[in-house]
C-alpha cells in the first residue's frame, strides 16, 4: 500500500481479510444489499471472491490481479466486485462452495464465482492466474468471456442458473425411512483402514490433513469394539505426525496440512481449530496409551497457544500466516550454517544430526527440522550418553534457536476473535486440564469461556466474531454446537453443575433456531439470520467436523447427564435424517459415529453426592480422571437437591451415613448405592 492509493469499500470493514484488500484499485464492496442494489441498478453481474487472511493462494491471487490495475479496470467497469471473508461468513462460502464443487469438481479457496444480481452463480472457480496459462483460464480472458456472455445471451445465463438453483435444492436430504446403526461404524473404520497409510500413518495421499476427529472416532472404536487395529492407526498417525515438519519442533503448534506424504513439508498456515482438536487427540491418545510423548505433545501445543495465539483478553486469535516477507515458510526455516552459527560446532552439529538438518537442505535448499526416523533412544545411545541428558541438551538448543527466531520478521496474525473456534479451545484446555491435573490449563479455559459470555452474547443470541471492539454476525450452527462442547468439557473438569445447565440452556436455543421441524437435522443458519439462495445443511466432516455431527454427540452427552430423553430423541431423528448422506461414506463424517458409539453401546450412568472437600471423593474422581471413558457419564454434587435441578431423575438419591454415595446406573438400571470407594471404582471401570 503506498500513500497515493484511495481506499475502496472495504475501509471500514473489521474482517483482517477485507482489510488486506481495502487499498485494491478494485472497487470492492462487502457482501450486503448495497452491493446487491448497485448490480441490479447497473445490470452487472457480481463478482464474488471468498478468502481468508492467512490464505497462501488468496495472497497470490490478490498479488497478481486485483491490485493489478488492468483487472480493476475490467472488473470495475463490467462487475460489481465482492469480498466475502469464509471464517466470518461460513454460511455463504458453505452455499458457494457447493455451487463450485457441483460445476467443476473440486473446491479451495481463494473462491471465485460469477453470479447474477440475485446472487445465483453462473460460473465458478478458486484460483486464477491474471493471464491464461498451462491450460488454465486466466483472470482477465475469464472476465471478458463472461462478461460477453452475460450480455450477449442471456437465454443461456437463465438456464445455467435455474440448474444452479434446481441442484442446490437437492443438497438438502429429506430424511430417510432407514435408521444409521452401529453398522456405520464398522464400514467407516473398514474404509478408514483401506485408506491408512502403512509406513507414515495418515488417510489417503499427499497432501495430508491431521484429521484429528478421525482419530478420535478410533480411540472410541478400540474402547467399544476392543479393535487394537484402530489404536495401532491412531497411534501411529499421532507418532507420525508429531516427528514431521507439520509439527513445528522449535516453537511448537501444528501447521494445516503436509504437502506430502511422510509430513515432512508443510503448510506453514497454522490454524486454530487444527492445534485444539489436535490438542484433544493427543490427551486421547495420552489417556489411552499412557505414553509420556503424547503428553509431551500436548502439553507444547498449549505452550504454543498460549504465547502465539492468546489475546491479553483471554481469548484466542484464528491463524498464523504461511508468509512472512512474502515467502511461504521464511520464519520458520533454516540454514545449516545459521544452525552451527547460533548454537556452536558442538551443539549445532549435534542438533542438525538429530533433527535431519543438512547444507543442501530439505525444502527449497532450507531446512525443516523433524525427527522423521529418529529414536531419541538410539541417537543417545550412539553417542554414549542417557537418553534424558540428550533431551535435556536439544532442549537447551531450542529455546536459542527460538530467541532466535522471534527476531525474524513474523507472519501476519488473523487476530478476530471466532466463537466456534474459541470453543474448541475451551473444551481441549478444559479436558487437558482434568487429565494432566493442571489448574492453569482450567484458568486459561475459564478466561475464554467468560470473553465469548461476555462479548459475543447478545442476550440470549449468540454472535459468530469478534474484533476490534465490534461484534458481529449471528452465530452458526457450528458456533453452538462447539460452545456446547466446550462448556460439557468444562462441566467434566471441574463438576461444576453451573456448567452443564449452560450447555443445556444453549442446545434448547440450539434446537429453537436451527433445527428442521420436517426432515430433522440442523440448518447451518439460525432462523432468525440473513436469507441466502439456498439453505444449507451439512453433516460431512471437512477440517473440522460439521455442526450437526457436533450437535449429536452433544445433545447425547446431556440427554445421559440430564436423564431427558427428549435430547436423546433429536439424535435418533438424525440418524434417518443422515442415513442416506452416511450410507453413501461412512467414513465421511466420524465425529457422528462418535453419536452412534455412544447410543448404540452400553453406558453407565453414575452419581456421586458427598462433599467436595472429601478427600475420599477428590480420589475417585482423580482415579476415574485418568482413564479414557467416553461411555461413563459422571453426574457430581455436594446433595440431591442441587442436582435435582439439573438432572430430576436423581431427586430421590441421598448419601448414606453423610459419607460420599455413589449410584451405578446400567443402560438407565440402577445398583444399589455404595460407600465402598474400591468396590464402586471396581464396577464403573467393569
Amino acid at each position: 500500500m503506498t500513500s497515493d492509493q484511495k481506499p475502496n469499500g472495504l475501509i471500514n470493514e473489521k474482517s483482517p481479510y477485507l482489510l488486506q484488500h481495502a487499498y485494491n484499485p478494485v472497487d470492492w464492496l462487502p457482501w450486503g444489499e448495497k452491493a446487491f442494489d448497485k448490480a441490479k441498478r447497473e445490470g452487472k453481474p457480481i463478482f464474488l471472491s471468498i478468502g481468508y487472511s492467512t490464505c497462501h493462494w488468496c495472497h497470490v491471487m490478490a498479488h497478481e490481479s486485483f491490485e493489478d490495475k488492468q483487472v480493476a479496470e475490467l472488473l470495475n467497469k463490467h462487475y460489481v466486485s465482492v469480498k466475502v471473508d469464509r471464517e466470518e461468513r461460513p454460511d455463504v462460502d458453505s452455499i458457494y462452495m457447493k455451487v463450485c464443487q457441483m460445476m467443476t469438481g473440486h473446491g479451495g479457496w481463494p473462491l471465485t464465482i460469477i453470479m447474477t444480481p440475485d446472487q445465483i452463480p453462473f460460473y465458478a472457480g478458486t484460483y486464477f492466474p491474471k493471464e491464461s496459462t498451462y491450460g488454465m483460464p486466466g483472470v482477465i480472458e475469464m472476465l471478458t468471456q463472461l462478461h460477453r456472455k452475460y450480455e450477449d445471451d442471456p437465454a443461456h445465463i437463465s438456464e445455467v442458473t435455474e440448474s444452479v438453483r434446481a441442484a442446490l435444492k437437492r443438497t438438502v436430504m429429506a430424511k430417510s425411512e432407514s435408521r444409521l446403526t452401529e453398522k456405520s461404524c464398522q464400514e467407516a473404520f473398514d474404509q478408514l483402514s483401506g485408506q491408512f497409510d502403512l509406513t507414515y500413518g495418515g488417510f489417503g495421499e499427499a497432501p495430508k490433513f491431521p484429521m484429528p476427529h478421525v482419530l478420535t472416532f478410533l480411540h472410541r472404536h478400540y474402547q467399544t469394539n476392543g479393535n487394537n487395529t484402530a489404536l495401532d492407526m491412531a497411534k501411529k498417525t499421532l507418532y507420525s505426525m508429531a516427528e514431521g515438519g507439520i509439527y513445528d519442533h522449535i516453537g511448537f503448534g501444528f501447521a494445516r496440512y503436509a504437502t506430502d506424504e511422510t509430513w515432512l513439508v508443510p503448510h506453514f498456515e497454522k490454524m486454530l481449530y487444527d492445534n485444539a482438536l489436535l490438542l484433544i487427540a493427543y490427551t486421547e491418545g495420552y489417556l489411552l496409551t499412557k505414553d509420556e510423548h503424547f503428553k509431551n505433545v500436548a502439553t507444547e501445543i498449549i505452550t504454543f497457544l498460549q504465547r502465539e495465539m492468546k489475546g491479553s483478553d483471554g481469548a484466542y486469535y484464528s491463524a498464523i500466516d504461511a508468509d512472512s516477507e512474502g515467502v511461504e515458510g521464511k520464519y520458520y526455516v533454516w540454514d545449516n550454517d545459521e544452525i552451527i552459527s547460533v548454537l556452536g560446532d558442538d551443539a549445532g552439529s549435534l542438533f542438525a544430526d538429530v533433527y535431519s538438518i543438512s547444507p543442501q537442505g530439505n525444502f527449497e535448499g532450507k531446512n525443516i527440522p523433524n525427527l522423521i526416523g529418529k529414536d531419541l533412544g538410539i541417537e543417545a545411545a550412539k553417542r554414549g550418553i542417557k537418553p534424558v541428558q540428550l533431551s535435556k541438551q536439544i532442549e537447551e538448543s531450542r529455546q536459542k534457536l527460538l530467541e532466535v527466531r522471534e527476531k525474524r520478521v513474523y507472519p501476519h496474525v488473523d487476530d478476530k476473535v471466532l466463537t466456534s473456534w474459541n470453543a474448541m479451545v475451551i473444551a481441549a484446555l478444559a479436558k487437558a486440564s482434568k487429565v494432566f491435573e493442571q489448574d492453569d490449563y482450567l484458568g486459561y479455559a475459564k478466561g475464554a469461556v467468560a470473553f465469548i459470555e461476555e462479548k459475543l452474547m447478545d442476550d440470549d443470541r449468540l454472535m459468530a466474531r469478534y474484533r476490534d471492539g465490534e461484534t458481529k454476525y449471528k452465530a452458526y450452527i457450528d458456533d453452538y454446537a462447539y460452545l456446547s462442547w466446550a462448556y460439557l468439557e468444562l462441566y467434566d473438569a471441574t463438576y461444576s453443575l453451573e456448567y452443564l445447565e449452560k450447555a443445556r440452556a444453549l442446545a434448547d436455543n440450539m434446537l429453537a433456531l436451527f433445527w428442521d421441524e420436517e426432515n430433522g437435522g440442523f440448518f447451518f443458519s439460525g432462523n432468525d439470520s440473513e436469507e441466502l439462495i439456498a439453505v444449507d445443511k451439512d453433516i460431512y466432516d471437512g477440517a473440522l467436523p460439521s455442526g450437526n455431527s457436533v450437535a449429536a454427540v452433544m445433545l447425547a452427552r446431556i440427554g445421559y447427564l440430564t436423564g431427558e430423553s427428549r435430547y436423546l430423541d433429536k439424535v435418533d431423528e438424525m440418524y434417518y435424517s443422515f442415513y442416506d448422506d452416511i450410507k453413501r461414506q461412512a467414513s465421511a463424517a466420524p465425529f457422528l459415529l462418535q453419536a452412534l458409539q455412544l447410543t448404540e453401546n452400553p453406558t453407565k450412568e453414575v452419581v456421586i453426592i458427598g462433599a467436595e472437600s472429601d478427600l475420599e471423593r477428590q480420589r475417585l474422581i482423580r482415579q476415574l480422571n485418568q482413564h479414557f471413558l467416553p461411555h461413563i457419564t459422571l453426574l457430581v454434587a455436594e446433595d440431591a437437591e442441587r442436582l435435582a435441578q439439573v438432572a430430576p431423575f436423581a431427586a430421590n438419591y441421598r448419601q448414606i451415613g453423610n459419607k460420599t454415595t455413589i449410584y451405578i446406573c446400567e443402560n438407565f438400571a440402577c445398583q444399589q448405592p455404595t460407600t465402598d470407594m474400591e468396590s464402586a471404582l471396581e464396577e464403573i471401570l467393569k
